[in-house]
């Protein structure tokens, strides 16, 4: 067995008292949010803002109290685990990573949970919303959250 690992971001945004979310439309087609592989002998928390800067150009401060990991088969034969943090966009011109990213957008939690194309992606994010709201005191739609505690999911 092949085991791959990654790690990366639910990037937030605040604005006039709401949260906005950024989601990647991938090259491949789906619509995910930023994460990469491990490189070298990186630490999860260097690996979420090296992907962030490629993908996006956005400097961020990585929320490491937020911690929610995720495994899933991508390839038979292969177990890949991705951790994903919490990260404030702080600076930076927000440009697509062109050879992997399509185009990158900001959305309300309620638009960027069903842009997201796997269900593993939609519940880090709505885990992600719940710590957020919590943390700025900010009302999240309760109706469109999506919790499992599995912390896997179909993908």
């Amino acid at each position: 067995m092949k085991y791959e690992k990654s790690c990366g971001a639910v990037v937030y945004r605040l604005q006039d008292g709401q949260l906005f979310f950024l989601i990647e439309h991938m090259k491949l087609g789906h619509i995910s949010i930023p994460k990469g592989h491990v490189e070298g002998k990186e630490t999860e928390e260097e690996t979420a803002i090296r992907e962030i800067r490629e993908e996006t150009n956005l400097e961020v401060k990585l929320d490491t109290v937020f911690r929610h990991e995720i495994y899933y088969s991508p390839y038979e034969g292969t177990k890949k685990q991705v951790i994903f943090f919490a990260a404030e966009a702080l600076s930076g011109h927000m440009k697509n990573q062109e050879c992997e990213v399509s185009s990158l957008k900001w959305l309300p939690y309620e638009k960027a949970i069903t842009a997201v194309t796997y269900d593993t992606d939609k519940n880090v994010l709505s885990h992600a919303a719940v710590y957020l709201g919590r943390k700025h005191s900010v009302d999240v739609d309760q109706r469109n959250l999506l919790l499992s505690d599995s912390g896997s999911g179909i993908r």
